[in-house]
């Protein structure tokens, strides 16, 4: 079993804090395989974890946290951006057309973007995969509702820290039954529901640190756009 880190942002997030070098030497103290930095909207920081992530020992995935009409999803495994703003199932036509994956994050929590809401059971299930555990869940009910779905449907599932600093990667981890150290391999046995999920919450306080950092910083580009 591979432990991956499927849900993590950079710098270049417009909540995120910290840079590649700094996820990487995280999921390389803490024991992981592989690392996907998923940042909103952005593949360039993606991109260069996994032109990286060897000289820390582990495996690249790159991917992105697309901001679709209908709320977030990740799309791992594509070396193209994807458009924000497009509906549900072209997001998923577009990460599928580059041999994605499409794996929905926290899709039960309305105020962080989860598509549940605005979507169909059906559209929902078919999905490649669901985040059945977000350690940025302060309760936990979204990530039960989560799981029930998953089971009921037949749905693989994945967990990931939502880490927008570098010391809560690996914070929730999917164990994954890969055929060898790949990206291919990864995707292919996440896609097959040969996985597990591990995780802990990420402490409140740091939750709310991560959220003021954000809006800090989303305040300050904006100022910086309107000089």
């Amino acid at each position: 079993m591979l432990s991956v880190e499927l849900h993590s942002h950079s710098a270049l997030s417009h909540d995120g804090r910290d840079p590649v070098d700094m996820l990487l030497e995280q999921a390389a103290a803490v024991g992981l395989d592989a690392l996907a930095v998923t940042d909103h909207d952005e593949l360039d920081a993606s991109l260069e974890a996994v032109e990286l992530a060897d000289d820390y020992g582990l495996v690249g995935i790159p991917g992105m946290e697309v901001t679709s009409a209908a709320g977030h999803v990740l799309a791992l495994g594509i070396e193209e951006l994807i458009p924000a703003g497009l509906d549900y199932e072209e997001t998923l036509d577009r990460i599928h057309d580059q041999g994605g994956l499409a794996v929905i994050p926290h899709p039960f929590q309305k105020s962080r973007h989860g598509v549940a809401p605005h979507i169909s059971t059906e559209q929902l299930a078919n999905a490649d995969a669901i985040e059945v555990y977000n350690s940025r869940l302060l309760t936990g009910r979204s990530n039960r509702q989560a799981e029930s779905f998953a089971v009921n449907h037949g749905v693989p599932m994945t967990a990931g820290s939502d880490a927008h600093i570098a010391e809560m990667v690996g914070q929730a981890v999917t164990q994954v039954g890969a055929d060898e150290r790949s990206v291919a391999a990864i995707l292919d046995a996440v896609r097959d529901g040969r996985t597990s999920v591990v995780g802990k919450r990420t402490p409140w306080y740091i939750s709310f640190r991560q959220a003021a950092g954000g809006a800090k910083r989303r305040i300050g580009r904006r100022v910086d756009d309107l000089l």
